[in-house]
Order: structure tokens, then sequence, then C-alpha cells
């Protein structure tokens, strides 16, 4: 019995030895357990940390790349040629290979394949041999059939690949057409700008500017003028807005917040780095320009370079210009671009630049892009060279047009008189350079006795509208019926009478004029048409 009771005992704690072992073993395994848990969650950890780490690393890498775009806008067009050679803007057709499909491949001729002939006891049995003989004349008739059959399916097929090879050489054909147009064209392009023709020039010059590769978020709108007298091209050019200069100096990685933070670039290393901008655009666009002349056809070049903005002040559309330079050819290919500072080039060719071209601060244009215009002539100095109390009616009509334009200019106008053959209706251009209410106006002058009709008025109000001018001025030695001023009411229209222009020419010009037509005078029939059937003559002053 005692025997019994330790054998249980043993057994007991045998058990309990295995149970504690159990115990020990799954404690041991959760704690393995967890310690693979804790090892997994921060190789996770690691691994996000150093991807966030990446992310920020590649942010920051793009704000150098763009910091080193915009500082380095000059520099990277300075080993490029810029200039187009004709040659090489012809086109060599591109001829594709025919390519006939099913078409092309040719259908395999069926073949006759006779019946086997029997064989062993087979051809003993009676009727064997007529059997297997009928059975080679049907199999004959099939591929009789099967071979006529292919001989027309393959004339079909040889006859559509036919088609379409003659449409191919069509095809080809009219391809060589096009390339040997455009050719001709190109040509003809090269003949016209050897000729020196304007049109020819401003379409050369604005390849030579499409083909300038600049960053992504540069606008590249531009208008061109080329006035072959002075073989000058002006330039309206359309700067970067201040936006392209990232607002964001540096990005950081906070892993206590798991956040990226950025730090503001400085007011001060944003308005320098746009200004720069602005005058490595201009420089660059003169050097291109220049460059790729090789004729020369420019000796001068005019650039002005604006924002298309939102007037805070209006909240309207504003172009306000930040920079305006007008280089010439031999000056220009005197720099070296390559060890210039931009601003300080600038200012050594003279060039108006915005004080703070950040806030937008205008400059004055040397020269509007809207004066230049080839029906512009050099006008004459007709205020300086009359007499005493002259009379306006004994001028050439030139003068008394040329008298206008002096007289407009004097009031603080920029002006432009037209040529006689190609004014389009208008005697002279101005321009009114205040920033809100100035802008483009059209002038006619007309040298009547009689009452001005209000046709004149109706075309000059035509005329302005195709100008695209704000304002359009109609002025005469004589006056206005009623149906005249009634047309203008409400208009951007100015009419000025004789009187009008006595007091003008005497409170700018310091010329006490007179008008005094002579008793044989007679007006343009077609602009001396009373207005309609109301006729009001102002009088016209005798002195």
């Amino acid at each position: 019995m005692a025997q019994y009771q330790r054998e249980a005992e043993r057994q007991a704690r045998a058990q309990q030895r295995t149970q504690m072992s159990a115990i020990r073993e799954a404690e041991r395994a959760q704690k393995a357990y967890e310690r693979s848990q804790k090892l997994e969650e921060k190789e996770r950890k690691r691994l996000y940390l150093e991807a966030r780490a990446a992310e920020v690393d590649a942010m920051n890498a793009e704000l150098e790349a763009q910091i080193g775009a915009l500082e380095t806008v000059l520099a990277q067009t300075l080993d490029v040629d810029d200039y187009l050679d004709f040659e090489q803007l012809k086109v060599e057709p591109e001829i594709p290979p025919f390519q006939p499909g099913a078409l092309g491949v040719a259908e395999n001729k069926p073949g006759f394949f006779p019946p086997d002939a029997p064989s062993g006891v087979a051809k003993f049995l009676p009727g064997a041999k007529e059997k297997h003989q009928a059975a080679v004349v049907e199999a004959e008739q099939r591929a009789k059939e099967a071979v006529a059959a292919w001989t027309e399916r393959e004339a079909q097929r040889e006859t559509a690949l036919a088609q379409a090879h003659s449409e191919y050489e069509a095809d080809i054909e009219k391809i060589k057409q096009r390339a040997v147009a455009q050719n001709q064209e190109i040509e003809g392009f090269h003949a016209r700008f050897d000729a020196n023709d304007p049109d020819a020039i401003v379409e050369y010059f604005s390849l030579v500017l499409d083909a300038s590769s600049y960053p992504d978020d540069f606008t590249r709108h531009y208008r061109m003028a080329f006035v072959p007298e002075s073989k000058q091209l002006v330039v309206e050019f359309e700067l970067p807005p201040l936006a392209v200069v990232p607002t964001v100096k540096q990005y950081r990685y906070v892993k206590a917040r798991d956040a990226v933070d950025d730090t503001a670039r400085p007011a001060t290393q944003i308005k320098a780095l746009y200004g720069s901008v602005v005058a490595q655009t201009t420089i660059r666009t003169l050097h291109e320009l220049f460059e790729a002349d090789r004729g020369p056809k420019l000796e001068t070049i005019v650039f002005n370079g604006y924002v298309d903005t939102i007037d805070p002040a209006t909240g309207k559309p504003a172009k306000p210009h930040l920079v305006t330079v007008r280089a010439s050819r031999e000056t220009f290919l005197q720099l070296d671009l390559q060890n210039v500072e931009p601003l300080a080039c600038l200012r050594g060719l003279n060039a108006a630049v915005s004080k703070s071209p950040s806030e937008l601060v205008p400059v004055r244009p040397i020269l509007e892009f809207d004066m230049v215009d080839p029906r512009f002539i050099q006008e004459s100095d007709v205020l300086g060279t009359l007499d005493e109390r002259p009379n306006l009616m004994e001028l050439s009509p030139r003068d008394f047009e040329s008298l206008i334009t002096n007289l407009f200019e004097k009031m603080g106008l920029e002006t432009r008189q037209t040529q006689a053959s190609r004014d389009g209706g208008v005697d002279c251009v101005a321009y009114d350079p205040r920033p809100i209410f100035g802008g483009k106006v059209v002038i006619q002058a007309k040298r009547y006795k009689h009452t001005v009709g209000v046709s004149a008025v109706r075309d000059l109000f035509g005329t302005m509208q195709n100008e695209g001018a704000s304002k359009g001025i109609l002025v005469t030695t004589s006056g206005y019926g009623k149906s005249s001023f009634e047309f203008a009411e409400g208009k951007p229209l100015e009419l000025l009478s004789g009187t009008h222009l006595l007091y003008l020419l005497a409170e700018h010009a310091g010329i006490e004029a007179r008008i005094e037509p002579p008793e044989d005078w007679i007006d343009p029939i077609s602009d001396a048409i009373s207005d309609e059937s109301q006729v009001e003559v102002e009088p016209t002053p005798a002195g």
C-alpha cells in the first residue's frame, strides 16, 4: 500500500513537472512572439521613417532644382546656337512601308491525293477494282474543283493586292507632294526673309523664341513688330509672374507629429531672385534674337517686358511693364554674358527696370508696342515752322495732319503720323500713358470750310473699333452739326471744332493761329456732306 502511494506521488510529481515545463515553454514562446512583434513593429517604424525622410529629401531636391533653374535662366541658353537654318526647316517625306497584311500571303495550291488502292484480301473482292477507279475519278473531280476555287480566290487576292498597292502609291505621292509644298513654302519664306519682308522677319524671329526652352511654369506669350526703315525689332514679352519663385525655403520632417513642416523663404530672397529672373529673361531674349540674326537684319531691339496680372487696386486685369530696354547690335554683342550680373548689365544698357518687380511697380516703355505700325512715318515739326498768326487753311493736307500730330505731342501724348496711302482712316495715332484712363487714341484731321457730316463721325467710330483704340478724336477747322453730336453722345469720341483747335494751339503750343478759308475753297466731296437734314454751322473765328 505504501509502495502504491509512493508511485502515485511520483507520478503526480512527474505530471506536475511536465505541466510546469509546458507552462514555461508556453511563456517562453509567448515572450519570443512578443519580442518578434516588437522587432517587426520597430522595423516597420524604421522603414516608415526612412520613407518619410526620403520623401522630404525628394521635396527639397525639387526645390533646389527649381531655384537652380531660376538662377541660370540666362546661362542655360549661352551654349545653344539659336540660329535657325532654313534648310533644316525643310522636311524629308516619311515613306511608310507597304503593309498588305493578309493580302500579301498567297494561299497554298490544293493538291491531288488519290485514294489508296485496295490491298490484301480486299483487292480480290468482287467490284473492288471498279470501286477504286470510281473513287479515283471522284477525287480527281474534287481536286479540280478545289484548284478552280483556289485559282479564283488567288485572282481576287492579287486584284485586291494590286489595288492596295495602287492606293499605297497614291498615298506616297500625296506625302511627297505635301513635303514638296511645305519645302516650297519654306523657300518662299526664305526668299521673303532675304528680301527684308517685315512679316517674314517677324515670323523668323518668332520661331527663334518658340524654340527657346524655359522652365515649365514660365509663360510663353509675346508679340513682335519690325520697323524696316530703322531695322528695329520691337518685342512685347510676357514675363513669368512672381509665383515662379518658390515661397518655401526648406522642408523638414517632424517625427514627433509625423508631419512635414516647411521653412518660409525670406521675402528679401524672393524679391531678389524674382528681380534676377526678370533681368535674365530680358538679356536672354536679346541674346537669342541677336545670335539668330546672321543677316544681319536687326540693328536694334526694343524689349518691353510685362506681367499679365490683376491690379489689386481695381480688381481688373492689368499688364504693368517691369522692364524696357533698347539695345543696339553693336553694343550688345560686345557683352560677355558668361560673366555679367544681369541687373548691372541692364543698367549698362540704359534699361528702365522696375524699382520693385515683386510689387509690380511699373516702368514706362521706351516705345509702346501699339505705336509700332507700318503706316507710321516720321512727322515733320510744323509747329516750329509756323509764322506768326498763321492761317491753318493755307497749310497742305500733310502739313495740317503733322500740325495736329505735333499739337497732341505737346499735350503729353505719344504720337505717330500715318502714311497717306496706308492710313486706314487714321491720320495720327496717339498713346495716352496714364495707367487707368490712358490707352490708344486714333485721330482724324479734317481741314474743312463747311460743317463736317455725321458720316465722318461714324467712320471714325468704326476705325476706332478696328484699331482697338480706347478713344477717337476728330479735329476740324470748321464745326459739327446736331446729328454728329447725337451720334457721338455716350461713345468714346471727342469732336474738336475750329474754335477748340485754335484754343489748344494757343494754350499748348503758344501759337495764335487763324482759320480763313479762301473764297474758292472746296471741301472734299466725300466728306463735305452736310449733317443729313440738320445743318448747324459752328461759327468759325476769323482770328
